[in-house]
């Protein structure tokens, strides 16, 4: 049972979500907003209505999109104090390496990876400004336990964005930005039936035969279930809370025991 949440915790604190409408990005706006932040969804689209909260409509995997949400996020709320980057997916077949083209290495590396760069380029020199801040990027377990079959391009570009933060917190801890990053395992997401979808079509059989050939690729999940979203996105709020105020540099797996590896 999820423990209280304190309606005052992120009042008067400014919230920029990107991938903000869908699985565990709603969920992440969800409950900035139940904490009493001031919250800006940016995605492609939005799939259902957000009360309460400003959307902005635009494709992060291009610099302009980037360009449009920092100007919207400036412009709604005069300047962000958490930065939570919920953005990624795979859209890659399944087939291995070899059906991996250009064309799906650039799409993974702009959604995964170069989306977050741009927008902590437009963002946190604001954070600096003041000399406070706190940046929260979504990685991946896969970033150490790669799926070849169909998430190679997506594993790697993840894997690219736990060296960026750690390099980013370096430089920016001292003065004053927090950085640091929270790696999920499976989440019970409509993404994950997504993928599941594609193993499906690639390698034939029923999704549970897609479900169960996931699961054994990660060498199953100890608790025997994935991550529901909003746990999840209990995690990102903690992290970009006052709570975490020593939290600097580091990485959070939330897993469910699947890494079998220290």
């Amino acid at each position: 049972m999820s423990a209280p949440i304190d309606p005052a915790e992120f009042a008067g604190k400014r919230v920029l979500v990107s991938g903000g409408t869908k699985g565990l990005g709603r969920a992440t706006v969800d409950r900035f907003r139940a904490g009493g932040a001031r919250v800006v969804a940016a995605a492609r689209g939005a799939s259902e209505p957000l009360d309460n909260v400003e959307f902005v409509q635009a494709d992060l995997t291009t610099a302009e999109g980037g360009q449009t949400v920092a100007a919207a996020a400036l412009r709604h709320m005069g300047g962000v104090d958490i930065l939570a980057h919920v953005i990624g997916g795979s859209t890659t077949p399944g087939g291995g390496f070899a059906a991996l083209t250009d064309a799906y290495w650039l799409s993974e590396l702009n959604l995964n990876l170069l989306a977050t760069v741009r927008l902590d380029r437009l963002l946190i020199p604001q954070m600096i400004e003041r000399g406070s801040g706190a940046v929260v990027h979504v990685t991946s377990i896969q970033s150490v336990l790669p799926l070849p079959e169909a998430t190679t391009a997506y594993a790697a570009a993840k894997a690219a964005l736990r060296t960026y933060s750690k390099s980013l917190s370096k430089e920016v801890g001292p003065k004053g930005v927090r950085v640091n990053t929270v790696s999920p395992g499976w989440i019970m997401t409509e993404g994950s039936d997504v993928f599941l979808k594609r193993i499906q079509a690639a390698n034939g059989g029923t999704l549970e035969d897609a479900r169960q050939s996931v699961l054994s690729a990660l060498g199953g999940i100890s608790i025997g279930r994935g991550a529901e979203p909003r746990e999840v996105a209990d995690l990102i709020a903690y992290l970009g809370s006052d709570r975490a105020a020593a939290i600097h540099g580091a990485e959070f797996v939330i897993d469910g025991g699947t890494v079998p590896s220290v």
